[in-house]
């Protein structure tokens, strides 16, 4: 299933059901198949995102830094697109509807 997150002050952002579940987590609501980010909780959204991406990175750089200890492969990929790809076009669409005042929704 896809996730379509719609918006008047932005293109629409089109997500895979996991990922899609995984930001509206963050985020606090309820992942289903409809449902409405109001402009009175967007700056708390972008906050949670913001940390969850950078907590995300930090991990990534732990990581890296214990494999390289060890002298050992990290498994971590340029492939594998971490949290930051999937959540910036979101956290764009939450910033330009936050500063016109409007909703995003989806499954609308």
């Amino acid at each position: 299933m896809l996730y379509k997150f719609k918006s008047k002050n932005a293109s629409d952002v089109i997500m895979l059901e996991p990922n899609a579940r995984h930001i509206l987590e963050i985020i606090g609501k309820t992942p289903g198949p409809k449902g409405i980010i109001e402009p009175a909780q967007m700056t708390a959204a972008i906050a949670a995102l913001e940390a969850a991406v950078a907590e995300e990175e930090e991990a990534h750089r732990q990581a890296e830094v214990h494999q390289d200890a060890r002298n050992e492969d990290s498994g971590i990929s340029a492939n594998n697109p971490g949290l930051r790809q999937r959540a910036v076009p979101f956290i764009q669409m939450l910033q330009a509807n936050l500063k016109a005042g409007s909703s995003v929704m989806w499954g609308v």
